[in-house]
């Protein structure tokens, strides 16, 4: 019993990471922008987390650092496709590609470093119940404030006048600017909160998810939160339940590994994308469900003056 509390522990801890990114994906695809780059906005607010923390021994710190460098990289990819109309797609790719390279070539000085010793969390009375405390309350804050924005993101969507503003931008955002509102200014503000969002994902995985600095650590993640997004069709509550799917399939291996399975690493370490394969698969035999779903310009240029 006490490897199935382990087990659950370390996917609330991996389904975070997936959690923050895709719902800052989210927040994009809502105003009606494709960002194919989280993966290396993640990388490089990966390695400007960790060397914030190595310097300064603050996770919050280094949370900040995540944050402003994935802002940063997300507010020029926005001014490229908002208002230069570069490819969303082609930018994206370009953006996740210059993050791979940019965060190895600065990452080089940190493979051996270490940041201090993590303090252990545990909410008071609550994390010293057998099974149930080693499962669900001896979490870094961040999970549970994950938890917490997913609640108050689905408030501001659908309950705050913001909300159905950014929400109208991705639907229509011709009669969004027919009723006076700036949708590239919404839009750019949607995508660097969304990179933001990235870069905080990117940090905790440094800092706090696998304490450490590596080429290539973030390894996919990018790619399954802009999966889950369409997963989720579009919704915040579905967008952090399968996070956690995903981070259950991505524990499952080293949780049959522990207990003595006998399965090939190599077939453990593809179940994460086979199974993102798959539920796409099957999510898009119903196209119709998708449509009713998905932000109408998602992914279409706007220029004022048409």
């Amino acid at each position: 019993m006490e490897s199935y509390a382990l087990l659950i522990a370390a996917t609330l801890n991996a389904g975070t990471v997936l959690a923050i990114a895709s719902l800052g994906l989210l927040i994009n695809e809502k105003a009606g922008i494709v960002n194919l780059g989280a993966e290396g906005i993640m990388l490089c607010a990966a390695i400007a987390g960790f060397a914030t923390v190595v310097h300064s021994g603050s996770d919050w710190l280094g949370f900040a650092a995540g944050i402003g460098a994935g802002a940063l990289i997300a507010l020029v990819f926005g001014l490229l496709v908002i208002w230069l109309g570069t490819n969303q797609y082609a930018t994206g790719l370009a953006v996740s590609l210059f993050g791979a390279g940019f965060s190895a070539f600065v990452g080089i000085a940190y493979v051996q470093e270490k940041i201090p010793e993590r303090p252990r969390f545990s909410i008071p009375g609550l994390g010293d119940i057998p099974l149930v405390g080693p499962a669900l309350f001896r979490h870094h804050p961040m999970v549970y404030l994950t938890v917490g924005f997913t609640i108050t993101l689905i408030w501001w969507l659908y309950r705050s006048r913001a909300g159905l503003v950014l929400r109208s931008v991705g639907e229509s955002p011709e009669s969004a600017h027919a009723l006076g509102y700036p949708v590239r200014r919404i839009r750019l503000a949607a995508v660097v909160a969304g990179g933001a969002l990235c870069g905080l994902a990117g940090a905790y995985i440094s800092v706090v998810y696998t304490p450490l600095w590596v080429e290539g650590m973030v390894a996919g993640k990018g790619w399954i939160a802009l999966a889950l997004t369409t997963f989720a069709t579009w919704r915040p509550a579905r967008v952090l339940l399968g996070a956690y799917l995903f981070g259950g399939v991505t524990m499952l291996q080293f949780h049959l590994q522990g207990i003595g399975v006998e399965v090939p690493s190599q077939f453990l370490g593809m179940m994460p994308y086979l199974a993102t394969i798959v539920v796409l698969a099957l999510i898009s035999r119903n196209p119709h469900w998708i449509r009713a779903n998905m932000p109408a310009s998602i992914g279409k240029p706007f220029y004022p003056g048409s």
